[in-house]
């Protein structure tokens, strides 16, 4: 890391001279200040800084099922999950680095303190699989963002049709560990959670099953669907595949607020198809503490490749839950009273991001969650980028080199859908996932389809400018379950 002019290298931290200078506890989530200079422009209007709200003075928080006095919480697991390439500084570390983003949901209500997912098996699964698409979507260069709850969720209903070695095959690799009447129990239980109205925020999750006219389903895997799913059979001709396709995607489109469109390609279905399984998930929620227009101003963005791209970056002095990793730091960004947050984990060095992402795993990634959350929320000051973007991939290829080829070959086995009269299979699953983060909040979206066819406090502020590549993750701070995940490396793109 090239250091700029009048910048000293204490303890493998690098300090730019106009922010801080300090002496770093070992352990601790605070430093000792010995002189903070005035803040750069465009921080400079930030010196007029919102105080926490007493609610949230001093507050720490706990992790599992754990008795407060706020209530007994369940487990937690991000909705989403994505990667952005930025720049970050922060309290004790300033420099480049890249970013892991959450967005996670709580219980309505005084603030709650986040649970880990390891209680419930659902979030566990969805959060396993999350990371072993993220490690191979992120192998390829340029921004990820995608959905591990929506394509989890699309693939239950299938795994709910499948036996023998397919429907194994499918469990191994979604991590669906419980036994089917349970996992299907589980998800009922989750999607009414995520479906219970919140004033503070919009959080949606609609499910559908759109099969060919006339085909003899199973009045079970009918029933099971629409019992723990909410997805009822929608009869269309596939035959006619092109209403069919205008069906489905407005369908989805409605579901998402117009963010997701165009799920199913043209030549997506066809006359051989015989059911489409549709999942879509819709989420918006203010940000705690709203940025400011007026401080929003052009700041370079610090590719991983070496090169600068001037980006609208977002700044502010706040209560934020802070935590300095091992060769990283984080940042809890919540969103309505705490409901939600984005969690940002960001590497000290600019380049810092794919070493992190090769280190990643569940319980890595729960462990730093747990030590972010356990932390008090202190002052930051953040610059964070406005970003949206919009992604798309076909996950039929990934999914089989990821264990699970028989689920789309002419050996599949979904008798648990039509009882064997016809043989059937997935012919590709679409995946689509859309995100909005600005000064007021974030507005994001995902949508999966799978179609299936016959075979044929007084511390000086830590500081968080996201400059260049990062990960993050949307989160449902009650489940545990990873809503949204990506990586941005480009803001503009």
């Amino acid at each position: 890391m090239r250091l700029g002019k009048g910048s000293d290298k204490r303890n493998g931290l690098l300090f730019p001279p106009p922010v801080v200078r300090g002496r770093v506890r070992e352990g601790a989530s605070a430093i000792d200040v010995d002189r903070m200079s005035p803040l750069p422009s465009p921080l400079a209007d930030s010196r007029r800084i919102r105080s926490l709200p007493p609610a949230n003075r001093g507050r720490e928080t706990c992790l599992g099922n754990t008795t407060t006095p706020f209530g007994t919480f369940p487990s937690v697991a991000p909705l989403m999950i994505g990667r952005f390439l930025s720049e970050v500084r922060m309290r004790h570390a300033i420099g480049p680095v890249a970013l892991m983003m959450l967005i996670v949901a709580t219980s309505a209500g005084a603030t709650p303190p986040p649970a880990t997912a390891q209680e419930n098996p659902v979030s566990q699964g969805i959060n396993q699989f999350g990371l072993d698409l993220y490690q191979k979507l992120a192998a390829a260069k340029g921004n990820v963002f995608f959905s591990p709850a929506s394509i989890s969720t699309a693939m239950a209903m299938a795994y709910a049709g499948a036996k023998g070695q397919t429907a194994g095959q499918i469990a191994a690799v979604m991590h669906f560990d419980q036994s089917p009447d349970k996992l299907n129990a589980d998800f009922a239980q989750m999607l009414r959670a995520w479906n219970a109205g919140k004033k503070d925020y919009q959080l949606a999750v609609a499910n559908a099953m759109w099969g060919q006219q006339g085909y003899p389903f199973l009045p079970s895997f009918n029933d099971l669907l629409q019992h723990d799913y909410g997805a009822s059979i929608r009869e269309v001709d596939f035959a006619r595949s092109e209403e069919a396709r205008q069906t489905i995607n407005k369908w989805v489109e409605q579901q998402t607020k117009g963010k997701i469109t165009e799920l199913i390609p043209s030549g997506g279905v066809n006359a051989m198809t015989r059911l489409v399984l549709t999942n879509a998930i819709y989420f918006k929620a203010a940000w705690d503490h709203p940025f400011q227009p007026r401080m929003t101003h052009p700041m370079p963005f610090h590719q991983s490749s070496g090169q600068t791209t001037p980006v609208p970056m977002m700044s502010q002095s706040a209560g934020f839950r802070y935590w300095k990793g091992p060769d990283f730091a984080a940042l809890d960004m919540p969103y309505a009273h705490d409901q939600l947050s984005m969690l940002v984990f960001l590497p000290e060095a600019a380049d810092g991001l794919p070493q992190l992402e090769k280190s990643l795993t569940p319980q890595k990634l729960q462990g730093w969650t747990d030590q972010l959350l356990r932390q008090r929320a202190s002052e930051v000051r953040v610059s964070f980028p406005k970003f949206k973007m919009t992604q798309e991939v076909a996950l039929a290829g990934m999914l089989s080199q990821m264990g699970m080829p028989l689920a789309f070959s002419g050996q599949a086995d979904y008798s648990g859908m039509n009882a064997g009269t016809e043989r059937i299979s997935i012919g590709e699953v679409f995946h689509k996932a859309y995100v909005d983060v600005n000064e007021e909040g974030t507005e994001a979206a995902a949508a999966t389809g799978i179609v299936m066819q016959a075979t044929a406090m007084p511390f000086a502020p830590a500081v968080f400018v996201a400059d260049h590549p990062f990960l993050f993750v949307i989160r449902d701070n009650h489940s545990g379950s990873i809503l949204f995940m990506g990586r941005v490396e480009n803001p503009n793109s």
